[in-house]
């Protein structure tokens, strides 16, 4: 069987952790930050752990071999 490639765009928005969980970066912090709280803005700081579901689509089909 061939290598599976990493997807490229996945490199840069999700990382690993070492217990298996993928965290990524929390959407919503880019434009139209007037119209949103201060509790939204300060709560979408930093990064998130993704849900199950969602987790195992990222490792599965975009980092086939983890980072």
């Amino acid at each position: 069987m061939p290598k599976l490639k990493t997807k490229s765009g996945a490199k840069k928005r999700f990382k690993i952790t070492a217990s298996g969980l993928v965290k990524a970066g929390v959407a919503g912090k880019r434009h139209r930050l007037i119209s949103h709280n201060g509790k939204y803005i300060r709560q979408q700081r930093g990064t998130k752990v993704l849900q199950p579901q969602d987790a195992t689509k990222v490792k599965k089909n975009f980092l086939p071999y983890g980072l």
